[in-house]
């Protein structure tokens, strides 16, 4: 499920709207899945680890450049071999779906990082 929200484009937010609560949030962590921690029904918050600082940027360099495209910014927090993420919608200082499609995308780059394992 996560795939579908991946597959979504986020939509510029103007302002106005109500940022979301309650089912509509929990049925979207659902969608989501891993490890993403909804804080507060206000943002979503997840840490990825990696092998070494080279790995971690690329990782914020790959995510930074999803943002750019979907015109959605997450905040980073980078450190040796660890990045963290906290995803929200500032203009309504809450979540909107865009926040949960831009987790999907953060975790579906990380995906692509992975080596193919090799089975015997």
């Amino acid at each position: 499920m996560a795939s579908d929200l991946a597959g979504k484009h986020c939509v510029p937010c103007k302002g106005g709207v109500a940022p979301l609560r309650g089912s509509a949030v929990a049925d979207l962590q659902r969608k989501l899945g891993g490890d993403w921690q909804v804080v507060d029904e206000h943002h979503l918050e997840k840490t990825f680890t990696f092998k070494d600082f080279r790995e971690a940027l690329e990782f914020v360099n790959r995510v930074g450049g999803i943002a750019e495209e979907q015109g959605h910014h997450p905040d980073f927090f980078l450190t040796w071999g660890k990045v963290g993420l906290t995803i929200m919608t500032h203009k309504i200082d809450g979540l909107t779906e865009n926040d949960f499609i831009l987790a999907a995308k953060a975790d579906q780059a990380r995906e692509a990082m992975r080596p193919l394992e090799v089975h015997a």
